[in-house]
């Protein structure tokens, strides 16, 4: 926590995690919200492009002879969620992956 009640979550983005004085905690709540949904709709928007990305990085290598997975990159890719997200890490890396690769 960047200071005490309050959570950076993007560059420039604080999200105060107590009710200020001036808000009531339904104001508060409402405000919480609204960020929590502009935060969503970021994370959809660079999921989406993340899997295209992907999708193309994928065409590319088999179009060039090579396999359709690189195990050593998803590996990678695996242990920088779990040390960014902890356990749970690993199981929205494996959701990421799929989306640009498809199934297993």
């Amino acid at each position: 926590m960047s200071e005490a009640g309050s959570r950076n979550l993007t560059p420039g983005a604080t999200v105060t995690t107590q009710p200020t004085t001036t808000a009531t905690p339904d104001d508060q709540i409402g405000e919480w919200r609204v960020r929590i949904d502009e935060i969503d709709a970021a994370i959809i928007e660079l999921w989406n492009e993340r899997s295209r990305i992907s999708g193309e990085v994928g065409k590319a290598r088999r179009a060039a002879g090579g396999p359709r997975l690189v195990l050593s990159r998803e590996q990678r890719i695996l242990e920088r969620y779990r040390r960014g997200l902890g356990a749970i890490g690993v199981r929205v890396a494996m959701l990421v992956l799929e989306s640009g690769r498809g199934p297993l």
